[in-house]
């Protein structure tokens, strides 16, 4: 399938590994030339020059720390005074920053909000009105299974629900213009060196008893069976997809969702 995005130019953030270092060359595959952006400028460079070379895109690498608040408010500055105008963004960043607590401090909320919901407003802000002029713009969110149900620590779970949320009520704003917001929303995916990868050499039992018994598919998804999902999401091709958010977790969420 054309998904027809060859040469249009993609902001993927916390690309350096993971999900967004899958998702960023899904990208890549299309023809998409794609600007890397997350801490680890080195590992940056290695995924862009490998991508370069297998499939003779543009990759431009940018280090970008979106775990501060003003981070991507930098970013987006940065990206600008090199020109680089995205007519995709995949929000990609997130993550509980190790706030687990209920009755956490008000400060810790908002530090998750900062890192799961504010980051991604903050660089749509600066862009959509570009995608509006052009008549053309796709940005997705990497939302969780959490946002829908109680899966996690309730800051990650309601920062992912507040997304989702956003992306409902944003994407039917600007859907007129053919900027179509998105968002998808994983269950438990195996990346090297994340915590299933960690956990399964140190708590295998658990590994094994989550798999069986929340799992109904009975293993853990692949980074790519998200990724190729993303790169349709932020293609032509999901241009009636309106504020959608994709459900892709295995069967481990228990919920009724209308997706």
């Amino acid at each position: 399938m054309d998904l027809k995005i060859t040469n249009k130019l993609a902001l993927v953030t916390g690309s350096s590994r993971g999900l967004g270092e899958s998702i960023a060359e899904s990208l890549a595959k299309e023809g998409v030339n794609v600007i890397w952006a997350a801490r680890d400028l080195e590992q940056l460079k290695v995924n862009a020059a490998r991508c370069e070379q297998q499939y003779n895109n543009k990759n431009i690498v940018i280090e970008a720390n979106l775990k501060d608040s003003t981070g991507a408010a930098q970013l987006a500055e940065e990206l600008k005074a090199q020109n680089l105008i995205p007519d995709i963004i995949v929000n990609n960043v997130g993550g509980n920053l190790g706030v687990t607590d209920p009755l956490s401090k008000v400060t810790a909320w908002k530090d998750v909000f900062d890192f799961n919901l504010f980051n991604a407003i903050e660089l749509n802000n600066h862009f959509i009105d570009s995608m509006v002029n052009k008549k053309w713009g796709r940005i997705c969110h990497v939302s969780s299974i959490a946002s829908l149900e109680n899966q996690g620590a309730p800051q990650y779970c309601a920062a992912k629900a507040a997304l989702n949320a956003y992306v409902r009520s944003v994407g039917r704003y600007v859907s007129e213009h053919n900027v179509i917001m998105t968002g998808i929303l994983p269950g438990a995916v195996f990346t090297e060196g994340g915590y299933w990868d960690e956990t399964s050499k140190t708590r295998p039992e658990h590994v094994e008893r989550y798999l069986n018994e929340r799992m109904a598919i009975k293993r853990f998804g692949t980074r790519e069976e998200v990724s190729e999902l993303v790169a349709f999401l932020v293609s032509d091709k999901a241009s009636f997809c309106v504020g959608t958010s994709l459900l892709v977790d295995g069967g481990q969420g228990r919920v009724f969702y209308e997706g």
